[in-house]
């Protein structure tokens, strides 16, 4: 009897081995398989063809659809893209043909408010400078609303002379601050940084627009870069009526207006155009400011190749 029960015990013991060992097996078989799975995808997510396998095996069948997945991905992406470039220069080029007409007619109606005209042709002088003044600024909020929402921001940062960025952007607003008599001090400055021109150029003049909306009449905006050991720092520090703490960090979000400018027009645009074109080329912005008394953007550019 007891060599009965030893046989048995013995038996059972060498069946949990072999369970033990079967499961480890198994479990190293299925590590392996699922290694192998896992550099498939990721080999698909990047694009690139599966090595073909030319049998009626399980994973012939899985690495042909995966083929198949990144092939329809590459097209549908090469179609975007094409499609993405066909916009932009569709808006570029509507962009560039109403804005022409719409800068005559302001430059007339500004003419025509300087003759010595009756009181009647003085107001309808007026009321043309005015709808001028709105389709052009409605015309520029388009186009950055479409550079936002079909993501056509593409940058290609190379050395770039700051002190001309600054005076291509203070060229944008330089009309806007004459009408509100606001005087813009830019300081002279030989410095270079690693940025793309035109996109740079185009967020300098966002704040710059934004400085001279939100400032009172008869003010200051000083605009001065800062060096560091990495960044080219670009300042803008307006006279205007400030930003709430509180609201910060949310203006550089699409869209966001806060209620304090809700009688000024736009659409909160602007500033979230400055985050991803500086985000995009390795740099950042940051907001100082009081209600009240005023703001300070500060722009950080690399000064080298990233």
């Amino acid at each position: 009897m007891d060599r009965y029960i030893a046989l048995v015990t013995i038996i059972l013991i060498v069946c949990v081995l072999v369970c033990v060992l079967l499961r480890q097996y198994y479990q190293s078989r299925m590590r392996t398989v699922y290694q192998v799975i896992l550099q498939k995808l990721d080999k698909a997510i990047r694009g690139e063809v599966q090595d073909t396998v030319y049998d009626e095996s399980m994973e012939a069948a899985v690495l042909e659809r995966l083929n198949r997945v990144v092939q329809i991905s590459g097209m549908n992406q090469r179609k975007a893209e094409q499609e993405r470039d066909t916009i932009k220069s569709l808006i570029s080029d509507i962009s560039h043909q109403v804005r022409t007409p719409v800068t005559n007619i302001m430059l007339y109606a500004g003419l025509l408010q300087e003759q010595d005209l009756d009181s009647d042709a003085m107001h309808l002088a007026d009321k043309i400078q005015k709808q001028s003044d709105k389709l052009d600024f409605f015309m520029k909020e388009l186009v950055k609303s479409s550079y936002a929402e079909q993501e056509m921001i593409s940058v290609h940062p190379e050395r770039t002379s700051v002190e001309e960025m600054l005076n291509i952007a203070c060229q944008m607003v330089e009309l806007a601050a004459i009408k509100k008599k606001i005087n813009i001090v830019l300081e002279e400055t030989g410095t270079f940084c690693f940025a793309d021109k035109k996109w740079t150029t185009e967020a300098v003049g966002n704040v710059l627009d934004n400085a001279v909306k939100y400032s009172p009449e008869n003010s200051n905006i000083t605009v001065c870069v800062i060096l560091y050991e990495s960044f080219v720092c670009i300042q803008i520090k307006d006279q205007g009526i400030g930003i709430r703490k509180e609201e910060q960090g949310m203006v550089f979000e699409r869209f966001y207006r806060s209620k304090d400018v809700s009688s000024e027009p736009g659409f909160g645009i602007g500033l979230y155009l400055v985050r991803e074109v500086l985000s995009k080329q390795g740099g950042y912005v940051k907001i100082k400011s009081e209600i009240g008394k005023g703001t300070i953007v500060q722009l950080y550019l690399s000064r080298y190749k990233v």
